[in-house]
């Protein structure tokens, strides 16, 4: 029985799935768009699905019938390379608000450099939606 399953695993070829191809070239920092995407039978390449890739935005170049992996997408910035922004620092009752200038593009949920407008250090804080910097050790 072993055998058989063998063979016919051999036989069966590449597992094919849908994935997710751009119908033209999505530019970098471009928000993708239902009309921007296919969904077609190909090898299988575990990459997101049509859902998770709708809204995101380009991190690179996507050219039309080549799969999108997750590593070329993300959440849409919401924090522009040296936008002014609110860094905030919470620790037990201590809280400290301050400002600072963000060193790269980042969206909600993604980690960014920032430089302390006030003591000119660079930290590292998580953008929230409201597109504020929380600083943590």
């Amino acid at each position: 029985m072993r055998g058989l399953v063998a063979i016919l695993a051999v036989m069966a070829g590449p597992a094919l799935a849908d994935r997710v191809e751009a119908v033209r070239v999505i530019r970098p920092q471009e928000v993708i768009a239902p009309e921007d995407v296919i969904l077609r039978e190909g090898p299988e390449t575990g990459a997101p699905g049509l859902d998770a890739i709708i809204g995101q935005e380009a991190r690179v170049a996507l050219y039309p019938g080549r799969a999108i992996h997750a590593g070329a997408i993300g959440p849409p910035a919401s924090i522009e390379r040296n936008q002014v922004v609110p860094l905030v620092y919470v620790h037990g009752g201590l809280r400290i608000e301050t400002e600072g200038r963000a060193l790269a593009r980042a969206g909600a949920g993604e980690y960014v450099r920032v430089m302390n407008l006030s003591s000119r250090a660079t930290v590292t804080g998580r953008v929230t939606a409201d597109g504020r910097i929380e600083v943590s050790r």
